[in-house]
């Protein structure tokens, strides 16, 4: 297995030379578009009725869950990142810690999966495919191997499924709590109407 995992990075992984351009849309990909996940749940948070509401907290809680579970395999099972080993080109600098699975990819496909089993397909599905070029971003980059990304797909599987599942467990308190923040935080913007209560 390791051999097919080390031939699919070499494939994947930048060249001795790689183009510029190509370098900074994979960065970009790699380490910048991570950010949309909280920015689009923010602002579906503040357009959004209940309904909605509801859907980013259980979305958030797959992320987080995602991330617990990912930390928790660390913990037993350690993989070296390409550049540890070392195999070939990292192009963007990285801590040496375990690169299975990949947080990055954990985190976006577990809210994706999460939005697109809370019936938000059109969501869910574009931001499912979006995980594509960020996979492949981080292995041409250096800092993950093809398997990392497997990995994150099954564990944003199961942190999705358990955290739908579970919902009915902690979503209502969760939920009041946020509102209740929310509201607080945001009290003088929700007054001039320019967001939801």
């Amino acid at each position: 297995m390791n051999s097919v995992n080390d031939a699919l990075f070499i494939w994947l992984n930048a060249p001795a030379h790689p183009g510029a351009w190509t370098v900074s849309l994979a960065a970009f990909l790699a380490s910048d578009l991570i950010w949309a996940v909280p920015l689009l749940m923010v602002a579906a948070w503040l357009r959004g009725g209940n309904h909605t509401r509801k859907a980013m907290v259980v979305a958030a809680t797959a992320g987080l869950l995602g991330l617990l579970l990912n930390q928790c395999i660390g913990l037993v099972y350690w993989h070296p990142r390409p550049f540890m080993v070392p195999i070939g080109h990292t192009l963007i600098s990285h801590a040496p810690d375990s690169s299975f699975p990949s947080d990055h990819l954990t985190l976006w496909w577990a809210v994706a999966l999460s939005l697109w089993s809370q019936k938000y397909f059109r969501l869910g599905a574009v931001l499912s495919l979006a995980g594509l070029p960020i996979a492949w971003a981080r292995i041409y980059l250096g800092v993950h191997f093809p398997l990392d990304m497997a990995g994150a797909a099954i564990v944003a599987i199961a942190s999705a499924w358990l955290s739908l599942h579970a919902a009915t467990w902690y979503l209502t308190p969760v939920y009041l709590l946020a509102l209740r923040i929310y509201r607080k935080l945001c009290a003088p913007l929700i007054a001039q109407g320019w967001i939801h209560r």
